[in-house]
C-alpha cells in the first residue's frame, strides 16, 4: 500500500526514479489510489498542510548547494558527508542529485578551462623562448 506522504512526494516529483515509476503504475491500475490522490490534491489546494508537508515541500532536509560542493571536494566532517551520501543515494533526492550533477559538470568545465589555460601559457612560453633564441642562433653560425 502506498502511503499519503509517498503520494505527496510523487506530486512534488521528489521520489527516486524507480519509486516514481512504481507509484505511477499503481495510480494507473488502482482506482482507489487515484481517488486518494485526488483527495490529497484537493486538501493541498484548500490549504490543509501538515508539518511533514511543509518540511518536504520546502526540502528542509536537503543540504545546501555549498554543502554539496564541499561534499564533492571531500572537505566536510564524516558525519555530514555520510548524511549527504545517504540523502542522495538511499533516499534518492532528485533535487540534490540534479544539484550535484550540475556542480560536477561545472567543476569539470572549470578543470578543462584551467588545463586549456595552462597549455596556452606553456605554448606562449615556448614561443617566447624560441623567439629569443632565433637571433642568437643566426648570429653564431657554426664553422664546418
Amino acid at each position: 500500500m502506498i502511503s499519503d506522504p509517498v503520494l505527496l512526494a510523487y506530486l512534488d516529483e521528489s521520489l527516486a526514479n524507480e519509486k516514481m515509476v512504481e507509484v505511477e503504475l499503481a495510480i494507473r491500475n488502482e482506482p482507489q489510489l487515484r481517488q486518494r490522490l485526488s483527495q490529497l490534491i484537493a486538501q493541498r489546494d484548500v490549504g490543509v498542510h501538515s508539518i511533514g508537508d511543509i518540511w518536504r515541500r520546502n526540502r528542509l532536509s536537503c543540504p545546501t548547494r555549498e554543502a554539496l560542493g564541499s561534499f564533492l571536494l571531500g572537505a566536510m566532517l564524516d558525519q555530514t558527508a555520510q548524511y549527504i551520501q545517504f540523502h542522495i543515494e538511499t533516499l534518492g533526492c532528485r533535487y540534490c542529485q540534479a544539484n550535484l550533477e550540475d556542480l560536477k559538470a561545472k567543476a569539470k568545465a572549470t578543470e578543462e578551462s584551467a588545463a586549456d589555460t595552462r597549455a596556452a601559457e606553456a605554448l606562449a612560453r615556448r614561443r617566447k623562448i624560441f623567439q629569443s633564441s632565433v637571433g642568437r642562433i643566426q648570429s653564431n653560425p657554426r664553422s664546418s
